[in-house]
């Protein structure tokens, strides 16, 4: 184990997971959302990573707990706790992937809209 890293009470630690499992963490505050941070990731793309660039940042998207985030969802609508480390994959898709069946399924069976089952579902 590294060091503890003293990560800023007001900000999110954001440990980024590129498809070949390379990594790299960044600060961000919980305002920022999904197209800000790809935004910045894109503007500060880490040396270590330029075999992997992509030719723009609306491409890079962010997935957490296994779901991609819309660019207008910040990381205090997630709940994610500042002064910890949370971890997202970092991936390059020129679209979001439709809504599958199986969120059709939640949806009916909650009987609630999807941004309320999409919430019940982070917990």
């Amino acid at each position: 184990m590294g060091p503890c890293k003293n990560i800023p009470m007001d900000k999110v630690n954001l440990r980024l997971i590129l498809v070949s499992g390379k990594t790299k963490e960044f600060l961000f505050s919980t305002e920022d959302s999904a197209s800000e941070i790809a935004q910045f990731v894109f503007d500060n793309w880490p040396e270590e990573w330029n075999d992997e660039g992509v030719s723009r940042a609306e491409i890079l998207r962010l997935i957490y707990q296994g779901r991609f985030l819309h660019g207008n969802v910040t990381l205090g609508a997630l709940g994610l706790p500042p002064g910890r480390t949370s971890v997202m994959h970092l991936v390059p898709r020129e679209t979001l992937p439709e809504p599958n069946s199986q969120d059709q399924r939640q949806k009916s069976k909650s009987g609630r809209s999807s941004c309320c089952s999409i919430s019940c579902a982070i917990l």
